[in-house]
C-alpha cells in the first residue's frame, strides 16, 4: 500500500516515454504489491457472474495465462448492481486468445482486443495494457496529449494504471475468488466515490471523454466524484469538442438511456459539460427566467428513467427533441420576431437547431427527422377542423407527439385544454368526435379518404406529334 502512495503523490508516468529510460514512478509500477481482499471480505459470488465469463476465466487459466474479471463488473458487484457487461483481462496476447475459442473475433486498430462471442453475448478480453512506450510504434499521442493508438503489452500491474478509475482497477481472481486492488480501488468504492489514477489533467487530456465518464458512472453508482478529479472538468471541458462527434453520440445515449438520466443531466450542468455537449439548449436554458423549460427537461428525463425502469422502449428521436426542445423554442422566437411565417419559422428553427447540433454530436437520420416531426406537430395539438383531427390522429408520430405534449403542460399549464381533448379524441368514435367539434357528418363513419390526403392525379400531357398527325 505504501508504494502506491508514493505512485499517486508522483503521478502516471511521462507519456511517450522510452522503454529503455524508465522513469521513477514507472520503476515504482513494478513494485507495485496488491491488496488481496479474500472471498470472506467481498461480496462478490460466481452465481452472479455470466455463466460465458466463466467459461472464458477457466480455459484460459487451463491454458496457462493468467485472467481476471476486471473493470466495471467487478465493481458493480461489489456495490450490489447487476453488470451489464462482463470484460477479462489477461496476459495472453489476442492472437493467444483466438487460438483457444472459435468462437472468436479479433477487432479495433486503436486497442486491439477479443471477442468472443456466445449467442447474444459478447465477452470482451483485453490484454494487459502497459503504461509506456517501448519504441514498437503501437503506441501514439496526439500532441495535446490525446491516446491514438494503445497496443503496448504489459504487466498487470501496468493495466492497473493506465486504467481511468480506481473503482474501475479492481480484478477478481477465478483461482481463489478474490479480489486484487492495485489503486486503492476497493476502499473507494466502499466509500462511494470515483476517483481518477493519477494526474486528473493529463488523464482528461489523454481521453476527453473520460469526463463524461466520471458523470455517468458518478449517477449510475450514486457516487460523488472526488474533489481533485472533479476540479479540472469545468476547465478542460471545452476538450470535448474534439472528440469524434459519433462516438459522443454514443456517450449521450449511455447518460440518458442507462435508468439515471435525471442524475446525468444534473451533472453535466454542475461540471459545465452540458454547455459543450448541447451548447444552444443550455444557453436557452440559463436564459428562460422562469425555469419552465429546465422543469420539462427534468420531468421528460424522470420519465425515461421510469421506462428504463420498466424495461419499456424507449426512442433515441424523443430525447432528443426534449433535450434541444429548449434550442429549438429560442430558434423559434427569433425567427418569429423577424416576420417569418410561423410554419416556415417551425421549420426554419428545426433545421437550424439540428445542423448546428450536428457539429457536437453526429445525430443520425433515422433519429434527428423523427424528432424535427414530433417539433413540427406540436402546433397542430391547437387545430379542430374535423379532417385536421383525423389525419393527425393517424400520422405514424402522433403518440409520440402526443406524449411531448404532455410534458410540455409541466412546463406550462396554457397547454391542459389541448391534452385534455387529445386525450378524449383518441377514445372516442367518428360519431362522438364529430359531435364534440360541433361538425355535422352522414350517417356512415368518415371514410380513409378523411384521414389520409388524397393523391392529386397527374394530368397527361399531350404529345405534340400526335395532335400533328390527327389534324387538329
Amino acid at each position: 500500500m505504501l508504494s502506491w502512495l508514493v505512485y499517486r503523490q508522483l503521478g502516471p508516468p511521462a507519456i511517450g516515454s522510452a522503454a529503455q529510460k524508465p522513469t521513477e514512478a514507472a520503476i515504482i509500477t513494478a513494485e507495485l504489491q496488491p491488496i488481496v481482499i479474500p472471498r470472506a471480505d467481498h461480496t462478490i459470488s460466481r452465481r452472479d457472474i455470466s455463466p460465458n465469463a466463466l467459461r472464458v476465466l477457466y480455459r484460459l487459466r487451463d491454458a496457462g495465462f493468467s485472467a481476471y474479471l476486471v473493470g466495471g463488473a467487478v465493481r458493480d458487484l461489489l456495490v450490489g448492481q447487476h453488470p451489464k457487461d462482463f470484460d477479462v483481462a489477461t496476459d495472453a496476447t489476442p492472437e493467444q486468445v483466438k487460438q483457444q475459442f472459435r468462437n472468436c473475433r479479433l477487432i479495433g486498430r486503436r486497442f486491439r482486443l477479443a471477442h468472443v462471442v456466445f449467442g447474444r453475448e459478447i465477452i470482451e478480453v483485453a490484454t494487459f495494457r502497459a503504461n509506456s512506450d517501448d519504441g514498437s510504434g503501437d503506441r501514439e499521442t496526439h500532441e495535446d496529449g490525446r491516446l491514438l493508438r494503445d497496443n503496448v503489452y504489459g504487466t498487470i500491474e501496468d493495466d492497473a494504471i493506465r486504467r481511468d478509475f480506481t473503482a474501475n482497477a479492481l480484478y477478481y481472481a477465478i483461482e481463489d475468488f478474490s479480489v486484487r486492488d492495485y489503486c486503492g480501488g476497493f476502499e473507494d468504492v466502499q466509500a462511494r466515490r470515483m476517483k481518477l489514477i493519477g494526474d486528473p489533467e493529463q488523464r482528461y487530456r489523454e481521453d476527453p471523454v473520460r469526463m463524461l465518464r466520471a458523470v455517468r458512472l458518478a449517477a449510475k453508482l450514486g457516487f460523488t466524484i472526488d474533489g481533485p478529479s472533479a476540479e479540472p472538468i469545468p476547465v478542460l471541458a471545452p476538450l470535448l469538442a474534439e472528440a469524434a462527434p459519433a462516438r459522443l453520440f454514443e456517450e449521450v445515449l449511455k447518460l440518458f438511456l442507462s435508468g439515471n438520466a435525471v442524475a446525468s443531466f444534473e451533472g453535466l450542468e454542475r461540471t459545465g459539460l452540458l454547455t459543450v455537449l448541447l451548447p444552444e439548449s443550455a444557453a436557452a436554458l440559463k436564459s428562460n427566467r422562469s425555469g419552465a423549460l429546465r422543469r420539462m427537461v427534468l420531468e421528460g428525463l424522470a420519465g425515461t428513467d421510469r421506462r428504463v425502469a420498466n424495461d419499456e422502449p424507449v426512442s433515441p428521436a424523443f430525447l432528443f427533441a426534449l433535450l434541444l426542445w429548449p434550442a429549438y423554442c429560442k430558434a423559434l422566437i427569433g425567427l418569429q420576431a423577424q416576420g417569418t411565417h410561423p410554419e416556415e419559422a417551425a421549420r426554419r428553427a428545426a433545421d437550424r437547431v439540428t445542423v448546428h447540433q450536428l457539429t457536437t454530436i453526429a445525430l443520425p437520420r433515422r433519429f434527428s427527422l423523427p424528432m424535427q416531426e414530433i417539433w413540427l406537430l406540436q402546433s397542430r395539438f391547437s387545430q379542430r377542423q374535423r379532417k385536421r383531427v383525423t389525419r393527425l390522429l393517424t400520422h405514424p408520430r402522433f403518440r409520440a407527439a402526443f406524449d411531448f405534449l404532455v410534458l410540455r403542460q409541466s412546463a406550462s399549464p396554457d397547454h391542459a385544454a389541448d391534452v385534455a381533448f387529445w386525450t378524449q379524441a383518441q377514445t372516442q368514435t367518428s360519431e362522438e368526435l364529430s359531435e364534440a367539434l360541433g361538425v355535422d357528418v352522414p350517417g356512415d363513419s368518415y371514410t380513409d379518404e378523411d384521414a389520409v390526403p388524397s393523391k392529386r392525379r397527374r394530368r397527361r400531357r399531350r404529345r405534340s406529334g400526335a395532335s400533328g398527325a390527327s389534324g387538329e
